[in-house]
């Protein structure tokens, strides 16, 4: 590389005292360009910032016109500099004027430079502004150049994240790095959240960027892949991986992009540029982001995933940080951001301070979904490189109620949404004002609603909802937030104080149902290719008769001297019903056998969600006690969707008519057979989704606390025999020829329904 001053470790450290000065921000940009054209051999060396409206504003240059600064602006895709911005790439030109996408500006007077060479500053992949050096020789810059400019543009973009040129802007002019941002995803859970960003997998802090010792730095870099490499190598010879299966598949992946030539590589070139071992990781990682970001091949943006956690994964060796900070050390009104993440990781976290959840992937029905509504957490999925656009500790606001997210809102903003809390808050006081009215429809049906829970946290929801009971007792969540698998005495302990805070109401326990994605972290992971259909629930309870029947004795023992009521879930086939109740059954003899109370009356039945027992359902009516609909699985099972895959979870509609038909069968043959059949899935939940279940016959559901409010007001204006007029036809008619959704909603309006 051609340089008058020392070349880039030289022009690192001179930057680094420059950035220490005790300056104004225009005067340290004035001098950063100046050091950079000097080092370069450059004629102009110009600093283009990105604004909030999208443009590109000159914010410093040395070599063109002085008075062009702050008054040229381009278009984010104007001209050389915006191409170099909105690619997210370098532009090396010998003669920039002969390009297509020149732009000529008077009054920069750059018209007699000809080479150009362009790069984007980046931070996390999102492109901050553009750093250009020009010449007026023909002449393309070598590779060490554009490695040079590529690694100086990495520390002019620390100055420009910092928010320190916000100051030196016009109000709607500030540079776009710390603007405010709307985005728009899926809602996964109700409510309105205002609090400060917590990024699930926290970014590595680098406080030393520039290296002082070249050969040192390459060692550590060479060492920690290596040790990277030898840990996957480790990973995969484990037993569990040996049948292969998805995880085999991820960790192979990583392997592949550890062991690439071209990744280390360039690693290894952004070191030689004088960069610490870690910084040359993130700044390895910011460009590949801001190209995977603009690729419109989604195999590449899948992997994009697991570049960034490889480049985690090694940044933490370098840094001898072994472990992500404490996900119980939260700040107050904390709002967690991850790309995606299991129910067990969210019940990790300090509930207490947790005030909403914001991902780039999930949808509606995904477990950590359904978890966040029981928590009554707001939530909101499929947010494009959220973790990315955010900072930790910023303002942050979570609509779920229409699936926006403000990052680093306005004061106008956050006002409004502060207005609008306490307008929710003055509904929920109208809520509460019909607690203690029996829950009837209008033309006098009483309705038993219930509420889903699984944690102590939620039990004093019974009080306040004053519901019916319980009609859903997640009990694998207490498997999921601890380390250990519960003793008997410790689940004991919980089915008694639930039992206890439910006192005369009912409280519907199902048995364990963890497999998928939800992992227990203590216990084995079985890789299977399909595990929503795979080994799960009540499949996982009968092939491990101790962990079931542990569990079903300290249910026992909880409901001595009381009712119990107990739930298989995922059953198939009778049989599979038969084998559990057997279980139950020789638990009782233990107990009777050893002197313990017993239970005054036990309920034993079973979810409905796998469609195969919609057609043992004469069958198995003669077996149970009652029945409960998982309308999440079965709607899951029946059109063959992954509930946790966006690209295809919102594709079918839950209130179509072969849907209802289902349900409707289920309830009319249960109540045929004199059994008592409820929902638990998450479509009661819905006004809207509760309105269609009391039109088909249900007259017992079983919801999320947040929800008991909305469904009771809409059930107390609900004439239920003109709902069952109304949706029969519709269900009954050829289908696809109507919207029943539609019409239901058309229904709502006519009689002033609240939804």
């Amino acid at each position: 590389m051609r340089s008058a001053l020392g070349g880039p470790r030289v022009l690192l450290r001179r930057l680094r005292e420059v950035m220490a000065e005790p300056v104004s921000a225009q005067e340290r940009l004035d001098k950063i360009v100046v050091l950079i054209a000097a080092n370069m051999v450059a004629e102009v060396c110009s600093t283009y910032v990105l604004r909030v409206d999208n443009t590109l504003e000159l914010y410093a240059t040395e070599g063109l016109n002085r008075d062009a600064v702050h008054l040229t602006v381009l278009n984010a895709h104007e001209g050389l500099v915006g191409l170099v911005a909105s690619e997210a790439t370098p532009l090396n030109l010998s003669n920039a004027q002969n390009h297509p996408a020149y732009s000529y500006r008077p009054e920069t007077g750059e018209e007699i430079y000809h080479s150009f060479l362009g790069v984007p500053i980046l931070r996390s992949g999102n492109t901050l502004g553009v750093l250009v050096v020009q010449n007026r020789a023909h002449r393309t810059y070598v590779e060490e150049e554009v490695e040079a400019l590529q690694t100086t543009a990495m520390v002019v973009a620390e100055m420009v994240a910092s928010g320190e040129l916000s100051a030196l802007a016009r109000p709607g002019a500030e540079p776009a790095a710390r603007h405010s941002l709307h985005q728009t995803g899926s809602i996964l859970s109700d409510g309105i959240a205002l609090g400060h960003v917590v990024l699930h997998e926290p970014r590595v802090v680098i406080t030393n960027y520039i290296a002082e010792d070249l050969p040192k730095e390459i060692k550590r870099l060479d060492t920690a892949l290596a040790k990277l490499r030898a840990d996957l190598d480790r990973m995969l010879e484990r037993g569990d991986m040996a049948d292969g299966g998805e995880h085999r598949d991820v960790l192979e992946a990583y392997r592949m992009f550890a062991n690439d030539h071209g990744w280390s590589h360039k690693l290894h070139e952004a070191v030689a540029t004088g960069l610490t071992a870690e910084a040359a990781v993130e700044r390895v990682q910011s460009d590949t982001r801001a190209r995977m970001l603009r690729s419109t091949d989604p195999y590449l943006r899948e992997r994009l995933h697991d570049l960034e956690d490889l480049g985690h994964r090694l940044m933490r060796q370098l840094l001898g940080q072994d472990h992500a900070p404490s996900r119980e050390q939260l700040p107050d009104n904390a709002i967690l951001i991850a790309r995606a993440m299991g129910p067990a990781a969210l019940l990790d976290y300090d509930r207490k301070r947790l005030r909403g959840l914001v991902l780039e992937e999930g949808t509606s029905n995904s477990h950590v979904a359904i978890v966040a509504r029981a928590l009554g957490i707001p939530a909101v999925g499929e947010v494009p490189n959220a973790a990315g656009i955010a900072e930790p500790g910023d303002a942050i606001i979570v609509d779920g109620t229409s699936g926006s997210i403000y990052f680093r809102p306005s004061a106008e903003i956050e006002s409004a949404y502060a207005e609008r809390v306490r307008f929710r808050a003055r509904r929920q006081a109208q809520y509460l004002a019909l607690r203690d009215k029996p829950t009837v429809t209008k033309d006098g049906q009483p309705i038993e609603l219930m509420i889903n829970a699984g944690l102590v946290i939620d039990l004093p929801h019974i009080e306040d909802t004053n519901c019916s009971g319980i009609g859903l007792f997640r009990t694998e969540l207490q498997f999921m937030v601890g380390q250990a698998l519960p003793r008997s005495s410790e689940q004991l302990q919980l089915y008694r104080t639930v039992l206890d805070a439910a006192g005369d109401k009912p409280v519907t326990f199902r048995t364990l149902d963890i497999g998928g994605d939800k992992a227990l972290p203590y216990m084995e992971t079985i890789t299977e290719e399909n595990p929503a259909l795979g080994w799960r629930a009540i499949r996982l309870g009968l092939d491990r008769p101790g962990l079931l029947r542990g569990q079903v004795r300290a249910l026992l023992r909880a409901g001595g001297g009381r009712a119990l009521k107990i739930m298989f879930p995922m059953i198939s086939e009778v049989a599979e019903f038969d084998q559990a109740k057997i279980i139950v059954e020789r638990e009782l003899t233990y107990l009777r056998q050893h002197g313990h109370p017993l239970p005054e009356r036990i309920d034993i039945g079973t979810m409905v969600e796998v469609p195969a027992l919609l057609y043992q359902l004469d069958e198995l009516l003669k077996r149970v006690d009652f029945v409960s609909v998982g309308s999440n699985d079965l709607f899951q099972f029946m059109y063959a969707v992954d509930r946790g895959n966006a690209k295809v979870a919102d594709r079918f509609d839950t209130l179509a008519a072969p849907v209802l038909r289902a349900l409707r069968d289920i309830v009319t043959k249960a109540s045929a057979a004199k059994k008592a059949a409820s929902l638990c899935g998450e479509m009661a939940s819905q006004p809207l989704g509760a309105l269609a279940l009391l039109a088909l016959g249900y007259r017992s559901l079983s919801l999320s606390a947040t929800a008991h409010g909305p469904v009771k007001a809409m059930i107390l204006e609900l004439d239920v025999a003109k709902a069952a007029a109304m949706i029969k036809p519709l269900i009954d008619a050829p289908a696809g020829s109507v919207s029943v959704r539609d019409k239901l909603k058309e229904f709502a309006e006519k009689e002033g329904l609240p939804l």
